[in-house]
This record gives structure tokens, C-alpha cells and sequence, in this order.
């Protein structure tokens, strides 16, 4: 078969059309469904707050590529180049240790929306969103805890900073003109089994309340809770659970319940909890990674889970109801290999969940034809996605993988290496 790529492209159209898929229409709610990227990638989420951060809270990046950005300039460059290999509507996620100090040092109860102005002007001449994320590990009042810790002080302070982080997030709405979605993690939590875990969570219950207390036009900015089912030092017990911040979302239905994939025992799966979610929730944040062990945060891949993620989403009708983001860190690899190949294979993954005859499907199982069901589902597995894939890639014009990693190859070649 000696086709050009228009040609191969066209016949790919006609296998999915046979099983009652409408690629131009999968292609155009791709397009209509941003993916936001995390900015921490770009340094071993390092943050600008000073040149040598000691990672602490459950928070670790393993390895010591050449080439991590050590600088605003730099992690924005980073980030524009990461950004013109990833197709489709993009935003970028922002922690608040991220900010441009202008070379003071400012609490982190103290930071404000001129603190990240360079920011919402680098998003804005390039015309992606911004999303936002509360900062609550890697600080000198964190040790023991944040928004539970017994000290009225202590969760004062970081009351005050979930409170600025949320003025922020409605700043960036504001400038970009796109929704921000505010993410609030805490790594709150115990090594050994504590005497009392009811009395942190009702301190947690306080803290948030009074951080959501104020409301903020939802066209502009969104709230979100993320639990998490252990760290490091905190094997235990962490009182930000799935089952409390569940509890905690149905209760204010305005803010969103995050799930991440790594943050659950290695037998669940986040894709069989979304549609769970979405029969009581407004609306969810997904973090898409990929935990191996524990909570490591590896590079996405597309794997079964990150496919299935999206097959939930999709099937769930919930695109308008879901919003997606990535959140890994490896700095055993090129930073923007890792960032570029995450981030596409999680758009990818959201293709593939799009293109499936999820309308043949359903009616099959309601004749019960299961092993019809079975048949069809396996055999997409080998439909051509790669062909659709590229065709995406270059009508966006964003390169094909390997014209991608060539690109990469020089950029680390001309800037990294000389870092």
C-alpha cells in the first residue's frame, strides 16, 4: 500500500467510520479540551524562592540530568519550546514557590499577584491559561504540618497563604482570560500511627472553610482539594484522605475534588473511581501520572490506566465536567523529553478514548453481546491512532515523535548543556 500521508490519513478515517467514528469530530473535542502542564518538570520542582531548595514534605526528584533550569528565564524558555511540541490547547500549572521575587525575600503569607505578573505576561503573548498551586511543603513552618498542625500560628500562617494563592489564581483567570484552577495539597501527615486522627481533620475542616470563605467569580477561578493516601514520613496516616476531601467536596460543591494516579494504594485505580465521583461531584481536577511502587511520579505513559482515565471521561460524557493535568517530575532523563512525552501521550490517550465506538458498543451490551463487546474493544487496540496521532500533530504544527526528539537533541545540545 503506497499511500502519501493525506491518502493514509483518509483511509484511516474509513476504518474508524466502519465501527461509527467521526475522527474529525474526536479531533475537534481534542482541540476543544485543554491539557495543563506542570511547570515543576522543568527543575525538580526546585521553585524560585532560593537557589538551593531542600525538598521536604513527601517530595522528591531522583536523578541529576544536565541542563535544569535554575531560573525564571530559563524554565520559561523551557517551557516554551516543551509547549510548541505538545498539539492542541495547552495551559501551564504554576506553584506559588514559582513567583519572581524581584530579588527580596517574601513570605509565602505575603505573596501577591505582582509577584507573578512575569508570568501572566509570558502566558498571555503566548496565548495559554494559567492554572495555580498553593506551596505548602519545602518551608520552615511546615515540618510538622500545615493546615492541621495543633499551632493556631502555624495554620494561621498558612491560611493567610491559601487565601493569597486563590487572589492569584482569580488574577490569572483575569489576565489570560481563561478559567485557573487553584489546587490546594497538603502533606500533612504521620509516620507511626497517632493516638487522635479525628482532631487533625477537624482543624482541616476549619482551615478550609475559612480559606473558601470568600467567593470568587467561578468564571475566573476554581478550587480544588487533591487527598493523598501516604508520603514519605508520613506511611502511616494523612488526614487530607481520599474519603475526607470526598466528603469535604460533596459538602461545598463549588470545590473540586482532585484525584491524582499516584496517590492511591497500588491496587485502586483512579479510572474506577471517576465516574463514581461524577455522580455526586460537580465537577473534578484529574492528575494524570504515573506511580510505580509508590507515588513516583514517572513520565506518562500510555499504559492502560492512563487510557482507560480517558475512556471514563469520555464514555462518562464529562469532558465539560473534567479538568485534565499532568503532575510528574523525573530528572533521570531531559527535562523536555520528559515533559514533551507525558504531556502527548496523555493527549494521545484522550484521542484514543475519543475514537472509540463507544455508541457500538454500548448497543451491543444492552443486546448482551458481550463477547462482541470484547472483540470490538481489543481490536481498537490496533486501529490506526498513530495515523490520526500524526495528522494532528502536524495540522497544529507540532512535529511528529521523531522529528520531536531531533528538536530535542538540539535544544539540549545548544542550551541545556551549557547550563
Amino acid at each position: 500500500m503506497n499511500m502519501n500521508k493525506a491518502d493514509l490519513f483518509s483511509w484511516a478515517c474509513e476504518q474508524y467510520a466502519k465501527l461509527g467514528v467521526d475522527v474529525e469530530g474526536a479531533i475537534k473535542k481534542l482541540d476543544g479540551t485543554p491539557l495543563s502542564i506542570h511547570c515543576w518538570q522543568g527543575d525538580d520542582v526546585g521553585g524560585l524562592e532560593a537557589p538551593d531548595v531542600k525538598l521536604t514534605g513527601g517530595i522528591q526528584a531522583t536523578g541529576n540530568h544536565p541542563g535544569r533550569a535554575r531560573n525564571m528565564g530559563e524554565l520559561q524558555a523551557d517551557l516554551t519550546f516543551a509547549l510548541s511540541m505538545i498539539p492542541g490547547a495547552n495551559k501551564v500549572s504554576l506553584h506559588a514557590m514559582y513567583l519572581d521575587s524581584k530579588g527580596s525575600q517574601v513570605g509565602r503569607d505575603m505573596i501577591e499577584p505582582g509577584h507573578f505578573e512575569a508570568w501572566a505576561d509570558w502566558a498571555v503573548e503566548r496565548g495559554v491559561g494559567l492554572d495555580f498551586n498553593s506551596t505548602f511543603f519545602s518551608h520552615d513552618k511546615s515540618g510538622d504540618g500545615s493546615l492541621t498542625h495543633p499551632d493556631p500560628a502555624i495554620r494561621e500562617f498558612w491560611i493567610e497563604h491559601a487565601k493569597r494563592c486563590r487572589k492569584i489564581g482569580k488574577y490569572f483567570g483575569e489576565r489570560t482570560g481563561k478559567l485557573c484552577v487553584t489546587n490546594h495539597w497538603i502533606h500533612d501527615g504521620a509516620k507511626e500511627v497517632p493516638v487522635d486522627t479525628y482532631a487533625p481533620r477537624m482543624r482541616l475542616i476549619e482551615s478550609l472553610d475559612r480559606i473558601f470563605a470568600e467567593p470568587i467569580d467561578p468564571a475566573l477561578h476554581k478550587d480544588a482539594v487533591e487527598s493523598k493516601l501516604f508520603g514519605i514520613g508520613s506511611e502511616a496516616y494523612v488526614p487530607g484522605s481520599h474519603e475526607f476531601y470526598m466528603g469535604y467536596a460533596m459538602k461545598r460543591p463549588e470545590v473540586l475534588l482532585c484525584l491524582d494516579a499516584g496517590h492511591f494504594h497500588p491496587t485502586e485505580t483512579v479510572s474506577a473511581k471517576i465516574s463514581a465521583m461524577l455522580c455526586y461531584l460537580n465537577e473534578i481536577l484529574l492528575h494524570v501520572s504515573r506511580p510505580m511502587r509508590w507515588d513516583s511520579d514517572h513520565v506518562v505513559m500510555l499504559d492502560d490506566e492512563t487510557r482507560q482515565i480517558m475512556k471514563e471521561v469520555v464514555r462518562a460524557g464529562a469532558l465539560d465536567r473534567v479538568y485534565i493535568a499532568t503532575d510528574y517530575f523525573d530528572a533521570s532523563i531531559n527535562r523536555i523529553a520528559a515533559w514533551c512525552v507525558g504531556s502527548r501521550n496523555t493527549k494521545k490517550a484522550l484521542l484514543a478514548a475519543l475514537l472509540e465506538p463507544v455508541a457500538l458498543l454500548r448497543r451491543m451490551a444492552g443486546e448482551g453481546d458481550l463477547g462482541g463487546v470484547l472483540l470490538v474493544s481489543q481490536e481498537q487496540l490496533t486501529m490506526p491512532l498513530g495515523i490520526v496521532w500524526d495528522h494532528y500533530c502536524e495540522t497544529r504544527n507540532t512535529p511528529t515523535a521523531m522529528k520531536a526528539l531531533e528538536k530535542i537533541n538540539e535544544y539540549e545540545k545548544d542550551v541545556l548543556l551549557k547550563r
